[in-house]
Parts: structure tokens; C-alpha cells; sequence
């Protein structure tokens, strides 16, 4: 998406009634956590996507971004964060910028979101949008995801938005005591699980929150995008 493109946005672009259908389905899925379906109410979608694809913003489906990537579902967003339980004193990393509109959301619920992606184009565009939806507790590293972030850690929650093969293990040596990682688990062409871990002292109780299909997880930068 053009810089001109994200400006362009007004709120007025957004029906107040594709709000609510979103929050429907997402109650019909079970997620009655008031504070996750305010806050995808009030992140709109739109913003994050581009202009040629924004009479799609409010389906359900998973839309084209720039560098090859896509925007997940609404209802996927919501399952993910729901998993997660964030607060509002929690410190949050998430590993996948994207479009940046999964990063809004949980910037509307945590204290602090440190968000990883391997694309700068990416960073730029999703750091305008922030800007204009007023989110200051945001910083967006260019970096290799896989890796986590070493130099803010531990954190309380951990959201992965690209598959690994095995759990991901020094992303979980950067979760506090209590802390929870949402990721999917799963080879790139096989069968993936979207799962929960949760650290208790050195060891990590985990829980199948379902089938799911995502990216596989690349490492390094990328050096022309």
C-alpha cells in the first residue's frame, strides 16, 4: 500500500454495520472476552489493507498485502489474541508485523507491544497506520523473528504469526514465569496445530487450540523489501 493510499483513509470508509457483524461471528466462536472484541471493533481493518482489496476488509477472509504476505482473518486475529489473555500491564512480543492491523489490536490491550518483521516495507506502511489510529506503545524491529528479542525479555506474551516445524524454543527461553506463546506448530506443506504454551518455572504446559495454515517461519532479513 501507498503512503498516499493510507492517508487517504476515513474512519467514515467503515459501516458501522461491518463492525458488528464481525463481532457476531466472533460470539458465535465462542470469544466472549469484552476487551478483545472492543478492541477489534474499534481497529479498523480497512486501514491495513490495500485500496484495490478494501470492499473485502470485513469478510473473513485472509487478504494480499505487500512483499508477498497476507492479512489474516478477523476471526483468526481474535482467536489468536483471545488464546493469549493479554492485560493491560503485560508486555507483549509479537513475530510478524505483517499489515500491522493483528499489532494494533494488541497494542489496545497491552501495556507494551514490540512487534518483529523481516520486510522494512512492511514496518513503514504499518507504522503510518499506527500513527494515525494514535498508538504510541508500539516499537517495530526489522529483524530476524526467529530469534526473538533478547534485549527486552522476558516478556508475558508471545504471539507467532508464521509456522514453525518444532516448538520454538528460544522464543519460549524469552517468556517470563507464567508467561504464554501462541504459535503454530507444523511442517509447510503438512498438518498444523495452532498452539498454546505456557511457562511454569522450566517446564511449559501446552494446549491444541486447533487446525490452522499459516506461512512457514523464514529467518534473516529480507534485503530488497
Amino acid at each position: 500500500m501507498s503512503a498516499d493510499a493510507a492517508l487517504s483513509y476515513e474512519p467514515e470508509d467503515e459501516s458501522g454495520a461491518h463492525s458488528a457483524a464481525i463481532i457476531l461471528r466472533l460470539r458465535g466462536l465462542g470469544i466472549a472476552n469484552r476487551d478483545v472484541l472492543k478492541a477489534i471493533e474499534t481497529v479498523p481493518r480497512a486501514l491495513f489493507v490495500p485500496k484495490d482489496f478494501r470492499r473485502h476488509a470485513y469478510s473473513d477472509h485472509a487478504l494480499p498485502i505487500d512483499c508477498g504476505q497476507t492479512i489474516a482473518t478477523p476471526t483468526l486475529v481474535a482467536r489468536m489474541i483471545a488464546a493469549l489473555d493479554v492485560g493491560d500491564r503485560h508486555s507483549v512480543l509479537e513475530i510478524g508485523t505483517g499489515s500491522g492491523y493483528q499489532t494494533a489490536v494488541l497494542a489496545r490491550l497491552a501495556r507494551r507491544v514490540t512487534t518483529i518483521e523481516r520486510f522494512r516495507t512492511l514496518v513503514k506502511h504499518a507504522e503510518r497506520h499506527w500513527i494515525a489510529l494514535g498508538l504510541r506503545n508500539i516499537s517495530a524491529v526489522v529483524a530476524d523473528g526467529t530469534l526473538g528479542w533478547s534485549r527486552q525479555a522476558p516478556f508475558d506474551r508471545i504471539l507467532i504469526s508464521a509456522a514453525f516445524a518444532a516448538p520454538p524454543v528460544k522464543l519460549l527461553a524469552q517468556l517470563g514465569d507464567s508467561g504464554v506463546l501462541v504459535a503454530p506448530i507444523g511442517p509447510a506443506r503438512g498438518p498444523q496445530r495452532l498452539t498454546l504454551f505456557q511457562r511454569s518455572g522450566e517446564a511449559f504446559d501446552t494446549r491444541d487450540l486447533g487446525a490452522t495454515r499459516f506461512l512457514p517461519v523464514v529467518s534473516g532479513v529480507a534485503l530488497s523489501l
